[in-house]
C-alpha cells in the first residue's frame, strides 16, 4: 500500500495538462482569462493599432477584447511558430456583430501566416475573439484600421 501511493503522486504530478497554458498579450496588456467577464458596451478595450503576441505550452484558451475601429475595414496579419499540434483562430465582428473575418492557422502546416483586409463592416466598437487550441509555440497578430 505504501509503495502504491508514491507512484500515484508521481503520475499526478507529471500530468501534461497541469503544465499546459496559453497567454495572449495585446499592446502590452495580458488579456483576462475568463471570456464570461466580457460585455460589449460603448467603450473599447483598445484604440489605435493592435500589436499582440501569444504563447502556449499545449493549452487551449479563448480571449475576447473590444477595439475601436473608425473605418469600415481592418488590415490584419498573424503568424505562428508552432509544433505540429495546435491552431490559432481570429474572429472579428463589426459594431453590429457581423463577422468580417474568420481565419485560422494550423500548426505544422504551411502557410503559417495569414494577412489581408477584412470584409467591410460598420465602424465603431469591434469585437475580436482569439482562439488558441492545444497550442505549443508562439505567434503574433496585428490589426489596424483599414482603407
Amino acid at each position: 500500500m505504501f509503495l502504491l501511493l508514491p507512484a500515484m503522486v508521481l503520475v499526478t504530478s507529471c500530468n501534461k495538462d497541469d503544465d499546459a497554458f496559453v497567454r495572449v498579450t495585446v499592446n502590452g496588456t495580458q488579456l483576462r482569462t475568463d471570456p464570461s467577464d466580457f460585455t460589449v458596451g460603448d467603450r473599447s478595450d483598445f484604440n489605435g493599432d493592435i500589436d499582440a503576441s501569444f504563447t502556449g505550452n499545449g493549452g487551449t484558451a479563448t480571449r475576447i477584447f473590444s477595439w475601436n475601429n473608425n473605418l469600415s475595414t481592418a488590415d490584419y496579419n498573424a503568424d505562428i511558430t508552432a509544433s505540429t499540434e495546435g491552431s490559432f483562430r481570429m474572429i472579428v465582428e463589426d459594431s453590429e456583430g457581423i463577422v468580417v473575418l474568420n481565419r485560422s492557422i494550423q500548426g505544422g502546416t504551411e502557410p503559417d501566416t495569414i494577412g489581408g483586409v477584412t470584409a467591410a463592416g460598420t465602424s465603431g466598437i469591434w469585437t475580436v475573439t482569439i482562439e488558441v487550441t492545444s497550442f505549443t509555440g508562439d505567434g503574433s497578430f496585428s490589426l489596424s484600421e483599414g482603407n
